[in-house]
């Protein structure tokens, strides 16, 4: 468990960012009303995950490769980070979810059938505490293999 240290605590940080990124887009009106506006502004969530992949990776290549790490390397430990984000997200989205913005999935289901976009049985299908668990897991995994990859081409050093 010592080899993966430093994973683990960028993702807790990552993950801590992660709550405090739910809070300010409570507070921007991004889950009530401006709700409409909520899946583009979500997105600038991306840019400071890029630059925890990169300040995660760069610090394994500093503090436990000594300042060299091959793409191979920067790569494992870019799936090590990610599977400890997606071990966090299910909590994290509990967190969010019961705590941070408990209204967000009757809002957002409201607006989704207002709108036309579904069904009201789609709607509460989608919109609910289980799918968006499922959904950060799966995100997670998906995004963090593809970023993964991205900055170890990056952070890499011979």
């Amino acid at each position: 468990m010592n080899n993966y240290r430093l994973e683990l605590k960028w993702a807790v940080i990552y993950t801590i960012f992660l709550l405090v990124w739910m809070i300010f887009e409570r507070l921007m009106g991004w889950h009530d009303e401006h709700i409409a506006m909520h899946h583009i502004y979500t997105l600038l969530f991306y840019i400071p995950a890029v630059v925890f992949y990169y300040f995660a990776l760069s610090d394994k290549r500093n503090n436990f490769y000594g300042g060299i790490i091959s793409f191979q390397q920067a790569f494992i430990s870019g799936l090590i980070f990610t599977a400890f984000i997606a071990v966090l997200a299910a909590p994290a989205q509990y967190i969010i979810s019961t705590f941070i913005t408990p209204y967000y999935f009757k809002n957002v289901i409201a607006y989704a059938i207002e709108t036309g976009k579904t069904s009201p049985e789609e709607a509460e299908t989608f919109f609910n505490l289980q799918s968006y668990i499922i959904q950060s897991v799966v995100s997670s995994l998906t995004f963090g293999l593809v970023l993964s990859a991205l900055v170890a081409l990056a952070v890499k050093r011979k």
